[in-house]
Formats: structure tokens, C-alpha cells, sequence
């Protein structure tokens, strides 16, 4: 469990990021969206899934408003999806997405190993290069405990810093939509600018807790404001 859980918080520190053959961003306009993730049109393209411990189940549905989203369903399970995508924040700073989900986990201590699972993360990994240890991962996740725009390393390495954007029981249920300037939330985080980053992840997990939750996202889109 423990070796499996350790690959888990490695996630996006140690998958090979090839830039000669991810997508490059080109120019976007101050009213464009650079789209990650196209979920409403039901598009998993270049999206891929890297399990752990067990598989969380992703697929695209249709929400009781008829709009596509990605449902992630996991019972004691943690796997992800993530996409490869260098995106310049020197042009579109912002990240874009909104996500549901109707029950948090109990009894859990977010900071330590035996209670690192959340009902929603979004990654945002600075890839190292060949010099794996200079990899670095964001987390924006909706913690059960913590408080809002709080942060703390993730308790199996250091190069991983979990960010709590939701908290708590109050939004329960519903649709929440954020706008994070990545590149300011890096700086406060790693102490220096980042200008490019490297993939984005999504990850729904309860393997440590081996509870279940099931969450929503909806699209993912970086923006010039």
C-alpha cells in the first residue's frame, strides 16, 4: 500500500514529459480560452489515465441540465488523468474549471500519509526535466478540513504542495467555478516566477481512507484574465 500510495503523490513528478511531442501554445487573444480539458463536448483527447491503487472510474455523462461533464467515481481506488500540454503563463496566467460533488470523506488528517485523499485535485506539474527532483506539482484540491487558501507539502514528498481551494460541507452540491492565476499561486508556493508549465491532471482518490466519492468536473480552459 504504502509503495503505491508513494507512486500516487509522485504523480506527474516521474511520467515522461516529452516536449519535442506535446502541444505547443500558440497566441491567444485577450478573449480567446486555450482548452484543456473540452469535457462538454464529450472530447477525452490526448487525456490519459494513470492508476495507482485500484481504478477510479472516469467517463464523460450528461449532468441533469444536459451539459457533458467528466464524472470520477472511486471506491478505494486512486488513479487520474492527465494531459501533456506546455502552456506559457506569460500569455494565459489563468486557470479555468468548475467541479461538483456531493459528499466529503470523514475522519481524515489531509497532512499525513494515512489521510492524503481527496474528492477532487487538480495538478499543475512543472516538469524537471532529466533531473526528476525538479519536478514540481500544484494541487488545487477541495480539502475536507482545511481551510480555504491554505497550503502545506504533500506528506509523501516535498516537491508536491497541496493548495486547499474548496473546504468543507457548505457547497455541497453544487456547481463551484474558479479562476487561479497559476503563475501567482506558483510564486507564493515555490518562493520564485514560473513562466512555463508542463501538464495538467485531474485525480479523484479514497485509497488511504478507503472511502468513496464520486465528483464532477466540468471544463478546464487557461485565459488571458
Amino acid at each position: 500500500m504504502q509503495s503505491s500510495r508513494y507512486l500516487f503523490c509522485l504523480f506527474g513528478l516521474l511520467f515522461v514529459i516529452h516536449p519535442s511531442i506535446a502541444a505547443e501554445q500558440g497566441d491567444v487573444s485577450i478573449n480567446q480560452r486555450l482548452m484543456i480539458g473540452e469535457f462538454s463536448k464529450a472530447n477525452l483527447t490526448d487525456w490519459q489515465e494513470k492508476e495507482f491503487n485500484g481504478n477510479t472510474d472516469y467517463k464523460i455523462i450528461s449532468d441533469v441540465n444536459g451539459t457533458n461533464v467528466l464524472k470520477a467515481n472511486s471506491h478505494n481506488s486512486a488513479s487520474g488523468l492527465f494531459k501533456e500540454q506546455r502552456i506559457d503563463l506569460q500569455k494565459t496566467p489563468y486557470l479555468n474549471w468548475s467541479w461538483k460533488t456531493d459528499k466529503l470523506y470523514s475522519g481524515l488528517n489531509e497532512r499525513v500519509k494515512s489521510g492524503d485523499d481527496f474528492v477532487a485535485r487538480i495538478y499543475i506539474v512543472i516538469d524537471g526535466g532529466m533531473f526528476v527532483w525538479k519536478t514540481k506539482a500544484l494541487n488545487y484540491v477541495w480539502s475536507s478540513f482545511s481551510e480555504v487558501d491554505t497550503y502545506w507539502p504533500n506528506p509523501y514528498i516535498d516537491n508536491a504542495t497541496m493548495f486547499a481551494i474548496e473546504s468543507g460541507e457548505a457547497n455541497l452540491g453544487k456547481w463551484l467555478s474558479y479562476k487561479r492565476n497559476v503563475s501567482e499561486d506558483l510564486k507564493t508556493v515555490l518562493g520564485k516566477d514560473i513562466r512555463y508549465i508542463d501538464a495538467i491532471a485531474v485525480m479523484t482518490d479514497s485509497d488511504s481512507s478507503g472511502q468513496q466519492a464520486v465528483t464532477y468536473y466540468g471544463d478546464i480552459y487557461f485565459s488571458k484574465n
